[in-house]
């Protein structure tokens, strides 16, 4: 049942009375606890099992007393619904079999079916039942699964992407077209699952200039948000890291919540959206390491910023390292919690 809506409330720009705070990445790698689940448990076998995931979902809400959960899933679990083969391996990240190289490849994908997807689903079902805060569902983002599908794996330069974008264009949008429209099925299907909110993860979209971005990612993006208007659930896209010159870019889309990596002051990303949207950021992961002092007062300055605009959900600009202190998040949280609630009233 829910009891805590300041997450949602905040998100729609209405009045709240601290600062919501949810991590990305919180579901998993700083915590001992789920370290133990996954030496007996691969990623894909803990997605496989509706009420183990549902678990590690629920593990950041219990311990670290955050705003919202986000479902504990990958951004590459809905390709098996186009019948892409693919592992997640360890030290590496995704890597698919055979990489999209042409048009054929485009063309040989399936039709996409949810049914692979039938436990990530139940497993909303499942947290609906369960959970005391907002859940959050999410899929990546077109250009992003593009990139994997591409280059067959994690990339420093992009390069094969950028050839089959520039080169293929026919085939890139298509593939795009695709892709988008896998999305929004996956997100429709969460929501209607249970998911009071979702994320669109665009994580290396930051790879792009912004006249690539308009032209060749953008429309596939605002396809996706305008097939899920319908739904009052809240949307948020995050166009990953190194993103600040797309900012502009992203005016037009029919989002609530903008995601906002560290290297951009929530001041500039307010200016260059022209305040439409609720901004969600900004705290640098590895300012986790931090002593507590110089932490906190990194942390009062973006709630201090967060207060100038529409609103703010706090949130890191990118996910939780593996290597973060558990007992560093909660402090974080209750800083936040506590600290904006002051700074609210006053």
């Amino acid at each position: 049942m829910l009891r805590n809506d300041t997450f949602l409330r905040a998100a729609r720009g209405e009045p709240v009375p601290y600062t919501p705070v949810w991590y990305m990445r919180q579901a998993g790698r700083s915590d001992p606890e789920y370290r133990a689940i996954k030496e007996k448990y691969s990623l894909l076998e803990i997605n496989q099992n509706s009420e183990l995931a549902a678990y590690v979902t629920r593990l950041p809400v219990e311990k670290l007393g955050v705003d919202a959960a986000i479902l504990y899933s990958d951004i590459m679990n809905p390709l098996a619904g186009l019948g892409v083969k693919f592992d997640i391996q360890k030290g590496v990240g995704p890597v698919v079999h055979h990489p999209i190289r042409s048009e054929a490849d485009v063309l040989a994908l399936s039709t996409f079916d949810l049914e692979p997807l039938a436990s990530v689903l139940k497993t909303i079902a499942l947290l609906k039942q369960s959970l005391t805060v907002p859940l959050i569902g999410f899929a990546g983002a077109p250009f992003t699964l593009a990139s994997y599908l591409i280059e067959g794996g994690p990339s420093r330069t992009y390069r094969h992407t950028k050839q089959f974008m520039l080169r293929h264009p026919k085939s890139w949008n298509l593939l795009m077209e695709r892709l988008s429209d896998m999305a929004a099925r996956y997100l429709r299907a969460q929501i209607e699952a249970g998911a009071s909110a979702v994320q669109l993860f665009d994580s290396w979209v930051g790879q792009l200039s912004p006249v690539d971005f308009r032209h060749y990612v953008l429309p596939y993006v605002e396809r996706i948000f305008v097939a899920l208007k319908d739904l009052s659930a809240v949307k948020i896209y995050f166009p990953g890291v190194a993103s600040g010159e797309l900012l502009p870019e992203l005016k037009t889309l029919p989002v609530e919540v903008i995601g906002v990596d560290w290297r951009v002051p929530l001041d500039r990303a307010r200016f260059r959206t022209d305040n439409k949207f609720v901004l969600q950021g900004n705290f640098d992961p590895l300012w986790l390491e931090a002593p507590r002092s110089a932490r906190e007062a990194y942390a009062r300055s973006i709630l201090e910023e967060g207060l100038k605009g529409k609103g703010h959900i706090f949130n890191l600009g990118h996910g939780v390292y593996p290597e973060a202190d558990i007992a560093s998040l909660r402090a974080l949280t209750e800083y936040v919690q506590t600290t904006s609630r002051a700074l609210r009233a006053t």
